[in-house]
């Protein structure tokens, strides 16, 4: 008898089935009720793997006595895709070809386009999956044509019934009973990061490697499933969406002045071993977040970055979770990022105009002669060093990129420049 893994016979047949994904599938879920109708548009399943793309896309052929077709763009071609269609009209695919498209994301656009003709005469209905954001990895003529639905990854809640599962029937196949030990089954849940198909991959690799002892049991212990289960939770790619998705997150926490959320995320970076985003990210959150509210924060930040970098992991940890509680906890202004991009805005849209005569160069022979400099006033030689005088072009004498954050340190800086210049 050939081995069929347990992941692939413990797979859904119906929709009630499915571990998760019950925003879509749910009792008055959209895609449960499309594909309930029996009009099956052209789709991407988009979401972490072992959350149920491929197995819903069974269930649909399944329920729609259509002929389902299996490529994956990592290996097919554009002559497979033609290989499918020769199977349109014809005895093999009476009630029409569903074709299952694994991974997208690596056909390039002609291969991408070559299934245009296809999809839009109907001849075949394309459900494409990727674990990549669709809107950057596949093409907009692909998508116009199709829906998206987000697949998510799956909670430990509602992975730990298939866990059960999966014990029951390793049980069945042996014929041995498991004993297992309390919070076996939550960490094999947890611990795979909504990945429904590592947890049962999981627990078969437990149950086998535990074998059946003298008693005639097969003892399931922890200490095997933190082996078993070790790092597996992470989804993390330095390339994919998980990479930005976790860097926004980090950023967008302690710019929220929540530490708690900043070492989490931390974590997640520094577990997957990306010191180097860390350290940069730090830097640019020491000067858009927190800015001119506590100025010091970015030489600080730079000696925890520069000890973490000589130190490296597991101790750089240290020093980069001190920059992430100061950031969070720190007064918060992001004056000069707005004052920046303000600035540079008007620089692209050709808002300028020439630059003063006397604030131009004057250190060179005829400089005199162009006017450069002649009615230039030196604010050192005046009381407090500051005289009034335009140092804006022209067109823009008017402009104020700077506002003033309403924090203490730049609040203090207001008043005395307001008393300087008469506006107290």
């Amino acid at each position: 008898m050939d081995y069929r893994p347990l992941a692939d016979e413990i797979r859904p047949n119906t929709l009630d089935e499915v571990v998760g994904q019950r925003h879509i599938l749910g009792e008055n879920g959209v895609l449960r009720r499309i594909i309930e109708s029996g009009n099956i548009p052209n789709m991407v399943f988009y979401g972490p793997s072992g959350t149920g793309k491929t197995t819903v896309a069974n269930i649909i052929a399944q329920r729609t006595h259509r002929t389902l077709h299996r490529l994956n763009a990592t290996t097919a071609g554009i002559s497979d895709i033609r290989e499918v269609i020769a199977d349109v009209d014809t005895l093999m695919a009476p009630n029409g070809v569903l074709l299952y498209l694994d991974e997208i994301q690596y056909f390039n656009k002609k291969q991408q386009q070559s299934l245009l003709e296809f999809m839009e005469n109907g001849k075949i209905t394309l459900i494409a999956s990727t674990t990549e954001n669709p809107y950057f990895y596949v093409f907009n003529a692909v998508l116009s044509r199709s829906t998206v639905f987000e697949f998510k990854s799956v909670t430990a809640a509602e992975i730990a019934p298939a866990v059960r599962r999966a014990f029951s029937i390793l049980e069945e196949r042996s014929g041995a009973k498991a004993v297992i030990e309390d919070g076996v089954v939550e960490h094999l849940s947890a611990a795979c990061g909504g990945d429904v198909r590592k947890s049962i991959n999981a627990v078969e690799l437990l149950f086998s490697s535990a074998g059946v002892g003298a008693d005639g049991l097969v003892h399931i212990t922890m200490e095997d499933a933190l082996v078993v289960a070790q790092r597996s939770a992470m989804r993390y790619d330095r390339d994919g969406d998980s990479h930005y998705d976790t860097l926004s997150a980090f950023q967008k926490s302690i710019r929220g002045s929540d530490p708690d959320a900043g070492l989490h995320y931390l974590a997640r970076l520094l577990e997957a071993g990306d010191l180097i985003s860390v350290c940069r990210r730090l830097m640019v959150i020491a000067s858009e977040d927190i800015g001119l509210a506590y100025p010091q924060a970015v030489a600080i930040v730079k000696a925890c970055v520069d000890s973490a970098n000589m130190l490296g992991l597991p101790e750089a940890r240290i020093p980069l979770a001190e920059a992430v509680i100061l950031l969070a906890t720190a007064p918060k202004s992001n004056s000069a990022i707005q004052g920046i991009d303000q600035a540079m805005s008007d620089i692209r849209g050709g808002k300028f105009s020439d630059i003063p005569a006397h604030l131009m160069d004057s250190h060179y022979s005829g400089a005199q002669k162009l006017g450069h400099g002649l009615t230039y006033k030196f604010p050192h030689n005046y009381p407090n060093h500051y005289v009034d005088q335009q140092y804006l072009p022209d067109a823009l004498k008017d402009r104020h990129y700077y506002v003033y954050g309403e924090n203490k340190v730049e609040q203090a800086a207001k008043a005395y420049w307001d008393l300087l210049k008469g506006k107290g």
